[in-house]
């Protein structure tokens, strides 16, 4: 299996293609911006962008949309119903799927937006917008925060520490990483407030 990364100076966000070593059906997640050099690296690749995954329906995710299904035929992935009016598989928390014979876990962790989702292959994890390197994701008020930091204390800070952190924007990062120098996960872990905190459309 193949990741390689895409960074747009457009909107700052990344784009992620991952696929098998000899060509064939391959999966992008978060055409937040669809250019030349994506397309080139998809030929070059000889893959066929089969799947979409979408981490969470905020445009600097989802603009290329328009773009990407002039080109391929992919099956989009998200937890929103809609996006741009394509047909859209929704996500369910703890959903394993079978895209282009890559096993693939979505975990839903809300706080950036309710329809936030991280997923999980292999030892990587594309998190979108909830965790970056070096901090969480932004949320629009303190439950949010909340249910955000309690998400990742649960779902992400109990994997592997060698499990690699594909962020929506900025550069890589590792679970060990972030547990040793991301001040608000290191004050997480600590705290055990974050235990009663729930929301009522949110099973966490």
């Amino acid at each position: 299996m193949k990741i390689f990364s895409h960074f747009s100076l457009d909107d700052f966000s990344n784009t992620y293609l991952i696929g098998p070593e000899n060509g064939g059906d391959a999966i992008l997640i978060d055409p937040g911006h669809i250019d030349i050099s994506i397309i080139e690296r998809v030929e070059q690749n000889r893959y066929n962008v089969a799947h979409v995954l979408i981490t969470h329906r905020h445009d600097r995710h989802i603009a290329g949309l328009g773009t990407l299904m002039k080109i391929y035929n992919p099956k989009i992935y998200a937890g929103s119903p809609s996006l741009y009016d394509f047909p859209v598989t929704g996500l369910k928390d703890s959903l394993f799927l079978d895209v282009s014979g890559i096993s693939v876990e979505a975990m839903q962790i809300p706080g950036h937006s309710i329809d936030s989702f991280v997923f999980k292959i292999g030892n990587a994890l594309f998190t979108g917008d909830v965790l970056h390197a070096g901090r969480v994701g932004s949320t629009k008020g303190v439950l949010e925060k909340a249910l955000l930091l309690k998400g990742i204390k649960k779902r992400i800070l109990t994997l592997d520490e060698r499990f690699v952190i594909f962020p929506g924007h900025g550069t890589l990062s590792t679970i060990k990483v972030e547990k040793l120098f991301n001040q608000e996960l290191i004050e997480a872990m600590g705290s055990d407030d974050l235990d009663q905190i729930s929301h009522p459309s949110i099973r966490t």
